[in-house]
């Protein structure tokens, strides 16, 4: 059963604007462990890899709020939430702590598809909640 859907579009140009203002604080406070180490290596090949990766990782989990219902309230938290590449490139949500709890707790699963452009990112988001066996 669908338990939400959520969609995003991301300005790359804002973002890059947001970075060159704020430097890496802002890339810090939206990313979580791995996906940082991602954004600082594509970020030294190419810059507007870089950039262009943090704006689909920041789509992305504005889209994962709004699909989960909650927003950027507790326990959703940026770095609580991470978009991560399977092995083909796939990407996957990984949750961290008390998001990972809450959302287990409800038995959801999370698809998401990612996608960008040279002036945009754009994120989908389908929440799935499944039963639980006697």
């Amino acid at each position: 059963m669908i338990y939400g859907i959520g969609t995003d579009i991301c300005d790359i140009r804002r973002m890059r604007e947001t970075l060159s203002r704020r430097g890496d604080r802002f890339a810090e406070k939206v990313l979580g462990p791995a996906e940082i180490e991602v954004f600082r290596a594509r970020r030294a090949r190419v810059e507007a890899r870089g950039i262009s990766y943090l704006a689909t990782r920041f789509s992305a989990k504005e889209a994962f709020s709004k699909a989960i219902g909650l927003g950027m309230r507790m326990p959703m938290t940026w770095r609580a939430c991470e978009i991560l590449n399977g092995p083909g490139g796939k990407p996957r949500i990984q949750l961290h702590g008390t998001l990972a709890e809450w959302f287990a707790e409800r038995h959801l699963q999370a698809h998401v598809s990612v996608t960008d452009e040279l002036d945009h990112a754009v994120t989908f988001v389908v929440v799935e909640q499944g039963t639980t066996n006697p």
